[in-house]
């Protein structure tokens, strides 16, 4: 069975704004942390088109989901996935953890933590 948080990275890697929102309660209590910011937000338009795809994804081109694993901390659902993105001709690989919780159907509660854009030196560390 596809959890939430998997089915979130598979519509963040093909872009689906749609799908991404379908996915979050449109009331969602989101904060994530990027290299050089704390982001924060309380519906899922802001999640999804001020944040994931306004800033964070805005000007990259998703070219692969190299991974996913899915998992839980007692009642906590967690999802980690890589991206590997080419951004103004360069190649690079972004990593996200998520904790969430859901209401059976969505997800209501999010906290990510993203590693940012690691520039791809050798082609071989992508799918790892």
């Amino acid at each position: 069975m596809t959890t939430l948080g998997e089915r979130f990275a598979r519509a963040l890697a093909s872009r689906g704004d749609a799908a991404l929102c379908a996915l979050l309660a449109y009331h969602i209590d989101f904060q994530a942390l990027t290299p050089g910011r704390h982001w924060q937000a309380a519906t899922d338009e802001q999640v999804v088109g001020e944040i994931i795809f306004g800033q964070w994804f805005g000007g990259a081109e998703i070219r692969e989901l190299c991974s996913v694993t899915t998992g839980q901390v007692a009642g906590r659902e967690h999802v980690a996935y890589r991206l590997r993105v080419e951004r103004s001709g360069s190649e690079y690989l972004v990593e996200q953890q998520a904790y969430y919780d859901t209401d059976g159907t969505q997800i209501t509660w999010m906290r990510v933590l993203c590693s940012g854009y690691q520039a791809v030196q050798d082609r071989s560390v992508v799918a790892r």
